[in-house]
């Protein structure tokens, strides 16, 4: 991962600033809705709040009224402070993505069996959708999940599962990775449920042992770090993507043991 970061730092520009018509004009497209009727007095609450967002000579370009008191406003305004790209700290999972027949020949070389993953949706979350596009042979835009690789042994154990239920059952069946899915919620319950498992796997002693994944629409891999994760997968994520990293971290794994 290093190595590529080091390449993408090098072809990169340090200064950046968005651009709509030319190269570094700073202009972007923002909308919103404000509770005011379409008119004059709602154009120049929009222009204000571009300006409260740092947006120099705002410009209402469309508004649409959404009913009594309320308009819908399309803007565009200019950025003039750039991001200084030197200072990003990208965090992601170390791994490389791989093609599902080199995956498929590193397991089974390296490590002489299937990989076995359990995964689920914990807790009070119902939402499967995630979850079923990594695990499921469908899979998601084409790429199929995990159940199509010979190399892994997919547990689904579905929504609604009590933390203490998935690694009981992950310690039935010799679990080498554990795949969470977890939707943001209100309250920020998601990441007491997230760290309430972690913890679980860590009293029962065999937490360096297994690869732990957290995954939903707002996870991110930083957020997983924090909560005692392995790695975190957000949005628009592929099979492809989780299959390759648990191939080669597994595989790093067992080498330690």
């Amino acid at each position: 991962m290093n190595r590529d970061k080091d390449k993408s730092a090098q072809g990169a520009e340090r200064f950046i600033l968005p651009y709509g018509d030319h190269r570094g004009d700073g202009v972007v497209q923002v909308s919103f809705t404000l509770p005011l009727p379409d008119g004059p007095l709602g154009d120049e609450a929009a222009r204000q709040v571009m300006r409260q967002m740092s947006l120099a000579e705002p410009q209402i370009a469309e508004s649409v009224s959404l009913g009594e008191n309320y308009t819908f406003y399309v803007g565009y305004g200019k950025l003039s402070r750039p991001v200084d790209t030197s200072k990003l700290k990208v965090a992601r999972p170390l791994w490389d993505k791989i093609e599902p027949v080199q995956v498929e020949q590193m397991v089974m070389e390296r490590l002489g069996r299937p990989i076995v993953v359990v995964g689920a949706a914990t807790g009070s979350d119902a939402h499967t959708v995630g979850l079923d596009a990594i695990l499921n042979y469908k899979g998601f835009a084409g790429d199929h999940g995990l159940e199509a690789y010979s190399c892994f042994r997919v547990v689904n154990m579905g929504s609604q599962v009590p933390n203490e239920e998935l690694v009981a059952r992950a310690a039935r069946e010799k679990a080498d990775a554990i795949l969470v899915s977890q939707v943001v919620t209100q309250g920020n319950v998601h990441l007491a449920n997230l760290t309430n498992l972690s913890e679980l796997l860590e009293a029962e002693g065999w937490r360096d042992r297994v690869v732990l994944v957290a995954g939903g629409p707002r996870i991110t891999h930083a957020l997983a770090l924090e909560l005692g994760y392995d790695a975190g997968f957000g949005a628009m994520t592929r099979p492809q993507d989780v299959a390759s990293y648990l191939a080669q971290e597994v595989l790093r794994r067992k080498s330690l043991y």
